[in-house]
């Protein structure tokens, strides 16, 4: 068991979670269950996973935690491209976003890569 705290790769995660939560709040009152509550929860999803898999027993549930997580920022990163392209996100809040996202689905797939050897 792990302290999922203490990971580089969970840190990112949960910081760019608290940047959607943010940059969401400008949404259409009419998306907040519908994009905005996704955008969320997907957001919500990476970090979430990644603990779940440090309380898990061994290196093995723990990757399939990260994949999961993976799925969740690949999920997130289309939700934002739809936001953006609906003109709910401007350019530069996609940008940081996208650029954020990427980082964490770069280090996710590290860490599973040092998980299987």
């Amino acid at each position: 068991m792990r302290d999922f705290r203490n990971l580089q790769v969970w840190e990112k995660a949960h910081s760019l979670t608290l940047n959607v939560y943010k940059a969401t709040a400008s949404l259409p009152k009419d998306e907040l269950y519908g994009l905005t509550s996704q955008i969320r929860r997907s957001s919500a999803s990476i970090p979430t996973n990644i603990a779940e898999g440090c309380g898990r027993n061994g290196d093995a549930e723990l990757a399939r935690f990260m994949s999961i997580s993976m799925g969740s920022a690949s999920e997130l990163e289309y939700q934002l491209l739809l936001a953006h392209d609906l003109n709910y996100l401007d350019q530069d809040a996609y940008i940081e976003l996208h650029e954020k996202v990427t980082e964490v689905k770069r280090m996710i797939a590290g860490f599973i890569k040092t998980l299987k050897k």
